[in-house]
């Protein structure tokens, strides 16, 4: 009897590994330096609990540790309410997790992703098209490099905008206001969106009350907010101001 391998897509972790690697080598580094001061003997278990930290929030984001990651992700569809028809866009669609679970949720839709990559990153549009054909949604999806701030696209092109933590990380325009709303700019009358970001850091998008006012005065007939941090499943650990502390989600229709 022949064994076969599931393959399944990559997503990979939120969490780098390099931030558990390097406090750990620092770790004992210091333990080493320990023997002539109890300063280096503090450094070490400084280092050694931001590793350990580190560590277990990779493990909680993994499948194996309750694939927190991907919940995450999927409360952007959990707050959609789109027939399903036409075509879909992913802003700022990173290794394709959320474009491939959008074409999985809804067959009849079309789906693109974008985003600019670059070299802060292991995601590729190879790597999403590689995800998508695993994922059995090759023929529905298409991804293509572009920026946020700018989209390659026409005013009303989609009937579905969708995006998980990526207007912050848009470098090239300091208002992650204007981003939110080139990414609405998009929209058809009558479409759907759901974006997912750092919307509680007050410095970027001011309170979620006006940042609801805000989207509303731009023609936007239904606007609302939800905390992502206050989910039940999120562990206590992963809600520090550093990881997901400070997310939400911003959804409604056009």
């Amino acid at each position: 009897m022949q064994n076969t391998v599931s393959v399944k897509p990559d997503f990979g972790n939120w969490v780098s590994k390099k931030f558990i690697l390097v406090p750990g080598v620092l770790c004992l580094v210091f333990v080493g330096l320990a023997f002539w001061s109890a300063f280096w003997a503090v450094l070490a278990g400084l280092f050694l609990l931001v590793s350990g930290y580190f560590l277990l929030s990779y493990y909680r984001f993994s499948a194996a540790g309750g694939d927190v990651q991907a919940r995450i992700v999927g409360l952007i569809l959990e707050h959609l309410d789109w027939d399903g028809h036409g075509t879909a866009l992913d802003i700022g669609c990173g290794n394709g997790a959320l474009t491939l679970r959008l074409a999985q949720a809804y067959p009849a839709a079309q789906v693109i992703g974008i985003d600019f990559w670059g070299r802060n990153w292991d995601y590729s549009k190879l790597v999403c098209e590689r995800n998508a054909r695993i994922a059995g949604v090759a023929q529905r999806t298409g991804f293509q490099q572009a920026s946020a701030s700018a989209l390659p696209f026409e005013d009303g092109s989609f009937d579905l905008a969708v995006s998980n933590l990526t207007f912050h990380e848009v470098s090239d325009t300091k208002e992650k206001r204007q981003v939110l709303r080139e990414a609405l700019r998009v929209l058809r009358p009558g479409g759907k969106f759901a974006f997912q970001d750092l919307f509680l850091v007050e410095a970027l998008y001011g309170s979620p009350d006006e940042l609801v006012s805000l989207v509303k005065s731009w023609g936007f007939r239904e606007v609302k907010f939800v905390r992502t941090c206050d989910e039940p499943f999120i562990p206590g650990l992963l809600k520090l101001p550093f990881m997901v502390g400070r997310i939400g989600i911003l959804y409604g229709e056009k």
